[in-house]
Order: structure tokens, then sequence, then C-alpha cells
């Protein structure tokens, strides 16, 4: 099976060329200030909702672009070759938008998506706890029967955005003897009573996407909270999990992309010994070795995305493009240090602010030692 793509080339080029554009303009200025401040950049989002840069593959009918797979690849490898922040920003309300627009239903669509899509509202999406990363399975946040609706209790940790979320998807277990079968998602609105947010974490990078925790204590929610139908939360949430895949892959090589061009203009201007080092072999060769990984690493990206969309299984596809794309991009920002040598390693050159963003592209989404799990599984089922 070749996958091809769903649309025209021009639809490409053009959803490619404005999501360039803004990053050039208004994201990749303002990076290294980001990353200094750890500011949550609202405007650059409330921006961004306007372009239709939100909701990629939401369907328009429910206020996203109607676009597809591919064409949110494009928009998350340009993001993040501005800023992979911003680019986890969008990553994060496509997840939503997709969970919202295919699962919920029409109160919940009308009272969170728009508000999601055009960052009138912040969201977070909790599944992590201290013994449920890696394996979901280890989740011990619950959410009991209580009348017609439940008490939610429970702590996640690192998740994303929950410093300023105004809501959050909550996984909880709803039946124990049910095991992963007995999961349901939640849309629990952050202002309520039992609600406490942890301390803003200190990130290694990717440093203007706030990260905490979210206590829930008796946390009362009614029936209409539940996402999508009971004791199927799991499933539900695993389903959305081949796209992020792709998303994050995308964004490793916007990374990876950023730090073969900032390697490029430094190795043509740098002097040693009279002449720039561009000319000397063996950076030649650490460049060549960049570009084609990068190219490939992008090839598996698109190629995972044509196969969702064509409507085929595209599990382990997903799987090999976020693992290679991930230690691409820390393998080769890396390489952009080295090239820039003592200079790649002093804060405020954009090489070092690149190695540190790049790194935890191998470890949410699933760790890359889960994909090649995962790719071995596909292999042998088949």
């Amino acid at each position: 099976m070749i996958p091809i793509p769903k649309h025209p080339p021009d639809i490409y080029v053009q959803i490619r060329e404005t999501a360039r554009r803004f990053a050039e303009g208004r994201i990749r200025p303002r990076a290294g200030e980001l990353d200094e401040s750890e500011a949550f950049p609202a405007d650059i989002y409330g921006e961004m909702a306007e372009l239709g840069l939100f909701g990629i593959t939401v369907p328009d009918d429910y206020g996203g672009a109607g676009l597809d797979t591919l064409s949110y690849a494009l928009v998350m490898e340009e993001l993040s070759r501005g800023y992979a922040s911003i680019a986890d920003q969008c990553g994060l309300i496509e997840l939503i938008g997709t969970l919202l627009s295919v699962h919920g239903n029409e109160r919940q669509r009308g009272l969170y998506l728009a508000d999601a899509l055009s960052a009138r509202k912040r969201v977070a999406y909790c599944i992590t706890e201290a013994e449920a990363g890696t394996d979901v399975s280890g989740i011990r946040t619950t959410a009991e029967r209580d009348g017609s609706g439940f008490r939610l209790s429970g702590t996640k940790m690192w998740i994303h955005n929950a410093p300023v979320a105004d809501f959050a998807y909550v996984l909880a277990r709803t039946d124990a003897a049910l095991g992963n079968r007995g999961m349901s998602i939640f849309i629990v609105d952050l202002d309520q009573n039992g609600v406490a947010r942890g301390k803003k974490e200190k990130k290694m990078g990717q440093r203007a996407s706030p990260v905490g925790a979210l206590h829930f204590d008796e946390v009362r929610l009614s029936a209409d909270a539940l996402l999508g139908p009971l004791n199927r939360g799991f499933h539900i949430m695993m389903s959305a999990l081949d796209k992020g895949r792709i998303g994050i892959a995308a964004l490793a090589i916007g990374i990876a992309q950023a730090g073969l061009e900032a390697a490029l203009d430094y190795a043509k201007t740098r002097k040693q010994f009279g002449k720039p080092i561009a000319e000397n072999q063996g950076l030649q060769w650490m460049l060549a070795d960049m570009q084609k990984d990068i190219t490939a690493g992008r090839s598996l990206v698109h190629r995972a995305a044509m196969t969702m969309d064509g409507g085929f299984p595209a599990t382990m596809d997903c799987a090999i493009a976020k693992c290679f794309a991930g230690d691409t991009a820390v393998q080769h920002t890396a390489n952009a240090v080295q090239i820039f040598g003592g200079s790649g390693y002093i804060r405020g050159f954009e090489v070092e602010r690149l190695y540190r963003d790049a790194k935890i592209t191998q470890i949410y989404e699933g760790t890359n030692q889960i994909q090649r799990t995962i790719i071995a599984r596909e292999l042998l089922k088949a």
C-alpha cells in the first residue's frame, strides 16, 4: 500500500506557507525571550486561532479547519521550527479537538470546543500520575458514583497547561474490577471546589509550555461531565495517540530543521585557520548526515499521516515516525551544538535551546523504547 495525499498539492503549499510565515514573523523572534521568561504567550495563541492554526483536522462544521493529518503535520513542523513550545500547544488543542468532535455530545462541543479552538479558554489533558506514565494501567485516580453523577479524587502530574488551564480532560478509574476496561474520561472545570494546582515545574526545555500537577479531592461532577461511554476512556485515549505521535514526530523534525539551518549558517561564516569551517570535510559530513536524517524523518512523518488519512491501520507507521524523528532531533541538535563549539554551549544561542527542547520528544506521547515495543508487536502480529 502506497499512501497518497487527500488534497491537491496547492492546499498543502498554502497551509505550510501560512504556518511558516507566522513562525518566522511572530514566533521565532520571541523564542529566546520566551525560553528565559517561561511566560505563557497568550497573544501568540490568539493570533494562531485567528489564522485557523488550531483544530487542523477538526471538521469545519465544529469550527476547525476541516483538513487532514498531513496538513496537521506540516503545521506542527513549521511552528516547531519557530519554537517547539508553541507547536506543543497546537498539538494539545488538536488532540482535545479530535476527542470532542468524535466523542463529545452537542452540549460538550458547545461548551468547550469553540473556546478551545479560539484560544479563549485553556485546556489540560490529564493522564500521567506518579505510578502511571508509560504504563497507563497504573492510574489510581478514581471517579466514584454519587447519585446521578460522580466524585473525582486523585492527583495528575507533569500535566501540560496545568498552571493555566480553565478545564481539563481527566482519565479516571470508574470500575476497578475491569482493569483498563474500567476507565472513563471526564471534562472537569478547574474552578470547582476540590481542585488544587501544584507548583509550576522548572523544565529542561520547551520552557514556555507550562507543566504542573492537578489535585482532585472529592470533586463533584455531573453525569454530563462524562466524555463518551462509561468505561471506554482508556480506548478513547489510546485511539488519539497515533495522531498525537504524528504531531510529536513533526515537532521533532521542526526542531532538527532549525538546528541544521543554524549550524549551516554558522559553518559558512565562522573562520578557523583562515577559512570557513564549512570547508572541512569532517564538518561537511556532519551537515550531510543532518540533512539525510531530517529528510528521512520528514518522509516517515508524511507517510504515517497519509496512511491515517487513507483510513488504513497506522499504528506501526506512527510509532516508526515518532521514534525516528525524536532520535534524529536529539542527535542532530547535539551535532549543531558541536559545530558551534563553545558558543553552542552558552545560553542565548539558539542551538543550545534547541538541544534542550529536543530531548522531550524521545519521552512524551510514549517513550521511544515503547515505540520500539509497539513496532515489534505490530511486526510480529502482521
